[in-house]
């Protein structure tokens, strides 16, 4: 599927900060960035890094935050019927 299509089905743009432990030093925090097009209020591709995060990492998870921006609203588009141009 295309970013176009994404957009229109309702999918945004998730953006997460993963804080997590170092696997050798654990009284220090390190962050982590993630963007994913995803759909709220699910979020299913979120959590399906998440749970790869905690299988897969060996650096355990401290906090995560995350916020969703949904790119394409209903307000946001017209029907433009003309056009006009000035030189």
């Amino acid at each position: 599927m295309t970013e176009t299509e994404m957009l229109l089905k309702g999918y945004g743009l998730t953006t997460a900060e993963f804080f997590y432990r170092m696997p050798d030093h654990v009284h220090v925090l390190n962050s982590f960035i993630w963007q994913e097009y995803d759909l709220a209020p699910d979020h299913p591709k979120l959590f399906d890094f998440i749970e790869f995060w905690q299988r897969e990492i060996d650096g355990p998870l401290h906090s995560v935050r995350f916020n969703h921006r949904k790119l394409v609203a209903p307000g946001e588009w017209r029907n433009v019927v003309g056009e006009f141009t000035v030189h």
